[in-house]
């Protein structure tokens, strides 16, 4: 349990915290909610590049963190932009549901792609970071973060869409890295067997 894993663990438990204080907000309108989530989205948004700082910088890199890692991201920004899509004028904007759906599709794909590879490379999935990926994760913060802080609602649109665009693009990309892992295993070749039926003349 690396000092980054550890980090990692924290952001999953800031998750619940920053669920329930936009709950409280919605219902009772008190600023101190809003401020707690806010602060609590940006612990974990931060410390999101400070545990893979410390795993780079002190060879703290694991394969418990490789796996953490998404998931601590997944848990906080899907709730988040859950959360937000529900009604929850006039204390906060609502945010696009077809970008809610993007999001939990892409992850809800590379959950199935992840497990499949998982079978059939027998427990070897090489995780290879894509830096659309990264720019979907950080694009993803920066529209949760907007509507957080009611920044101007003008711009909360476009920045939803860049979101959306970059976060399908990331999964598109993941798909075919999946399946040229898939193409390269030997689990993927046809099973012994007869030969296949010719074509008639």
């Amino acid at each position: 349990m690396t000092t980054a894993n550890k980090v990692t663990v924290l952001r999953i438990l800031l998750v619940p915290f920053f669920f329930v204080q936009v709950l409280y907000y919605e219902r009772t309108g008190g600023e101190g909610h809003r401020l707690a989530a806010v602060l609590s989205f940006a612990i974990a948004a931060i410390s999101d590049a400070y545990d893979g700082y410390l795993a780079r910088r002190y060879n703290q890199k694991s394969e418990l963190g490789t796996l953490l890692d998404p998931v601590a991201d997944k848990l906080l920004l899907v709730s988040a932009l859950v959360l937000l899509t529900f009604d929850k004028r006039p204390h906060l904007p609502n945010l696009p549901l077809w970008l809610a759906g993007t999001v939990i599709g892409r992850d809800a794909i590379q959950a199935i792609g992840f497990a499949v590879l998982h079978y059939t490379l027998g427990g070897k999935v090489p995780v290879r970071p894509r830096l659309i990926g990264k720019a979907a994760t950080v694009l993803q913060m920066v529209t949760v973060s907007w509507a957080l802080l009611k920044w101007p609602l003008d711009w909360l649109g476009p920045l939803a869409l860049a979101t959306a665009v970059c976060t399908g693009v990331s999964g598109v990309i993941y798909v075919m890295d999946g399946m040229k892992l898939l193409s390269a295993s030997p689990d993927s070749a046809p099973l012994p067997g007869e030969p296949p039926d010719q074509p008639k003349p």
